[in-house]
């Protein structure tokens, strides 16, 4: 199960954010499980994943630190290091 923000989306009404947990697979919601007021799924950015490379810097997924394989990464050789 991941954990969603969720805003409420009355322009007549101050805006209340709260979360709600689901899974993955669910469709957004539409209305609020309580009020039935009309609601919206909140993009928010994570931190993302950080591990240590062999050579010791922070390296994530997609960026800098010598961190080989997957979509997008770099690896030694590359010549962005």
């Amino acid at each position: 199960m991941a954990t969603y923000i969720y805003e409420t989306t009355d322009p007549a009404k101050p805006v209340q954010r709260f979360e709600i947990q689901q899974g993955m697979k669910e469709p957004a919601l539409t209305r609020h499980p309580e009020s039935g007021e009309p609601i919206r799924r909140v993009i928010t950015g994570g931190l993302g994943y950080l591990a240590k490379t062999p050579s010791g810097t922070a390296g994530g997924i997609g960026g800098a630190g010598g961190m080989v394989g997957g979509s997008g990464a770099c690896g030694v050789g590359c010549g962005c290091h």
